[in-house]
Formats: C-alpha cells, structure tokens, sequence
C-alpha cells in the first residue's frame, strides 16, 4: 500500500515544464516510463511507494507534458532528469526504466552516478547488438498494433484497446505518445550505435529485469548483451511476462526492486 499519494502536478526544471506523479516517502526513486506512456494509474506506482518517495515524469512530448523544441533526443532526455535529480536535491535515488525508459536511465548513469545509488533497468532499449543487416528491435511503426502487443506482452489481452469507450482526452494522450516515441527513437530506431560502449562507464549497482515471454527483444539476446556490457551488472527473469513486466507483473517486479533497494541499504 502506498504511503501517501499526490494528484498529478507540473514541475519546471531549466524551463521545461513536466507533469509529474508522486507516491510514497522516503529514499528518492525516479521511474521513466516507456514508449507505451505514462499511467499515472499503474499499479506498480503505487506498490514502489512502499519503498519510497516515487517520482514519475512525463517525458517531453507524452501524456500532458508540453512539447519543447529544446528536448528531441535521448541524450537531452537524459540530461533533463540528472537536473530534476539535482532540482529535487535527491541523493541516493534508485532510477527505475523500462524499454524507452530503460535506455534513458542507462545513459543518465553513464554521465554522471553523484546522486544514483543504484539502477534498475526493465527490458531496457537502446544499444545495436547484432550487425548493420540484424534487426534487433521489430518496427513497431510498420507492423499492425496486434502483432506489436503480441510480440509484446505475454498475454495481449492486458492490453485491449476500445477506442470508442476513450474520452477525447485519452485519445489525444494516444496520439501523442506515439508522436513523441517517433520523435525520440526513430531514426536511428531505438537505439544509439555508441551506447553499448559507453555502457562500462556505469558505476552503480545494476539490475536488469526482463520478461521471459518477451517476444519483442529476448532476455536471451539482447538482454544478455546488456547485462555483459555493464560491470558487475545482474540479468532476472519473471516468468508470465513480455516486454512489459511492470503491466503483466508488477507485484513480482516490485518484489525484484525492493530487495535491490535492501541491498542498497545493507
């Protein structure tokens, strides 16, 4: 259960403007949402308020944070949330990605680890790990959305849409979100080529969490591939879960991330 809620609210930080969710008390943990967007009702906010003060942002560009011509790539991204760090005067947070979210926290932590204590990256995107002909990560822009939740979730059906029961609102958020995604990942897609080598500069403890039914990018493969280029880092599977485990199976991600933060602790 949730120590304390907050409804949404807009923080600025260098003249950027983002909304923002709060949970919780406590040690600072950032959580950076994926391409999929933000959910300020996802179940895995509230169950990581348990274990802290959780902040969440809406990247630049999805849910209701304003666009900004100063913010188009993961790298801006990632200097964004090391100065929301630094604005919340956070020490010791544990950062928190999954997918999109994922990559932004790796490359927060290979510039600078002064306030992170630990990292936690969820199916994590953004490295090239086969060849210039190898495609690692399917174009979620060309395939049909059913075959995209199907290589994405374990079971598609966490994920069924009825667009005519959506308020306008929601709809736009829709549409937003995946105009943002496009603008932060598609070209090159979803990845940074000089990431992956970059990867041995992080410092901090690193979990890394993957679906073991992710159909979309394998823990086997890609996430392995992860795991080796980061020092010391750990690779864990949950079981009944794709590319999105924090959706199929939050309690047991969670589960994974509290004992991380123990360890911290220890």
């Amino acid at each position: 259960m949730a120590t304390g809620t907050r409804p949404s609210d807009f923080v600025t930080v260098d003249d950027v403007q983002l909304e923002m969710f709060e949970r919780g008390q406590g040690r600072p943990i950032l959580w950076l949402h994926g391409e999929e967007g933000p959910d300020p009702r996802a179940r895995v906010l509230d169950l990581l308020a348990s274990h802290g003060h959780v902040l969440a942002p809406s990247h630049p560009g999805f849910g209701h944070s304003p666009d900004t011509d100063r913010i188009d790539t993961v790298d801006d991204l990632s200097y964004l949330y090391l100065d929301l760090l630094a604005r919340q005067d956070a020490r010791d947070a544990i950062v928190v990605g999954a997918s999109l979210g994922g990559w932004i926290a790796a490359d927060m932590a290979v510039k600078c680890t002064d306030r992170i204590a630990g990292l936690v990256l969820v199916a994590p995107l953004g490295i090239k790990v086969g060849d210039r002909e190898t495609r690692d990560i399917p174009d979620i822009f060309a395939l049909h959305p059913d075959e995209v939740r199907r290589l994405q979730y374990a079971d598609p059906a966490h994920v069924t849409v009825d667009s005519t029961t959506m308020s306008d609102d929601e709809l736009t958020v829709i549409a937003r979100n995946r105009q943002a995604t496009a603008l932060y990942a598609w070209e090159p897609y979803f990845h940074n080529p000089k990431l992956r080598r970059r990867l041995s500069r992080i410092g901090v403890p690193t979990l890394i969490v993957w679906g073991a039914g992710d159909r979309f990018v394998s823990a086997g493969y890609y996430g392995a591939a992860y795991r080796d280029a980061i020092p010391g880092a750990r690779l864990e599977t949950i079981e009944n879960a794709g590319h999105f485990p924090h959706v199929e199976a939050a309690d047991a991600l969670v589960d994974r991330i509290a004992k991380f933060i123990r360890d911290r602790r220890a």
